[in-house]
C-alpha cells in the first residue's frame, strides 16, 4: 500500500503546485547549486535482496521472475527504498528522485507488469514525498523535493533497425 503524503502537506491544484515549485527551485538555483540523489540501483544492490523481496505479498503468484525490477520495491519493500531516500537526504541531497527509473509500460512489460504502471508510479511518488516531508519536519528550514527521474529506459525508440 502506498504511503500517502502527510496531512500537514499543503494542498494546491496540480498546475499551481508545478508553477510554485518551479519558481521556488529557480530562485534557489540562482543562489546555489542543488544536489540530486545518486544511483538508486547501486544502493538497492547493497541490500542483497532476493526474489521474494521483489514479489512481496502483492506479486507472490506472478508467473515471471521479478528480481531486478527495483521500481517494484516501492510496493513490496518500501522500507528499503525509504531508507535509501533518507540516506541521500542525510548526506545533503536537496532532491530525491522517485524510484521510477523504468516504471513505464514498456519497462514494466519486460516483467509482465505493464498494467501496474500507475500503481508503481503513485506508490513511488507518495513514498518519496513522505520521506522528504519527514526530513523537513526533522530539519526545519531545509526544504526538499522529490521529482520523477529523467533517466534512460531498458528500451529506446529507434528510427531504423540496428
Amino acid at each position: 500500500m502506498p504511503i500517502a503524503p502527510s496531512s500537514s502537506s499543503p494542498t494546491y491544484p496540480a498546475a499551481a503546485v508545478g508553477v510554485a515549485v518551479r519558481r521556488e527551485l529557480e530562485a534557489l538555483l540562482a543562489e546555489r547549486i542543488l544536489i540530486v540523489d545518486g544511483a538508486m540501483g547501486s544502493m538497492v544492490q547493497r541490500y542483497e535482496l532476493a526474489e521474494d523481496d521483489f514479489r512481496g505479498e502483492a506479486f507472490k503468484a506472478h508467473p515471471k521472475p521479478l528480481k531486478g525490477l527495483n521500481d517494484l520495491l516501492v510496493i513490496t519493500r518500501p522500507d528499503v527504498i525509504g531508507e535509501i531516500h533518507r540516506k541521500y537526504l542525510e548526506a545533503g541531497a536537496d532532491l530525491i528522485e522517485t524510484n521510477t527509473f523504468n516504471a513505464t509500460s514498456i519497462g514494466l512489460a519486460d516483467y509482465g507488469l505493464q498494467d501496474q504502471v500507475f500503481e508503481v508510479n503513485r506508490a513511488a511518488a507518495a513514498l518519496a514525498a513522505s520521506v522528504a516531508r519527514d526530513f523537513e519536519r526533522k530539519n526545519p528550514g531545509q526544504r526538499r523535493w522529490s521529482p520523477a527521474p529523467w533517466g534512460p529506459r531498458t528500451r529506446w525508440a529507434r528510427s531504423r533497425p540496428t
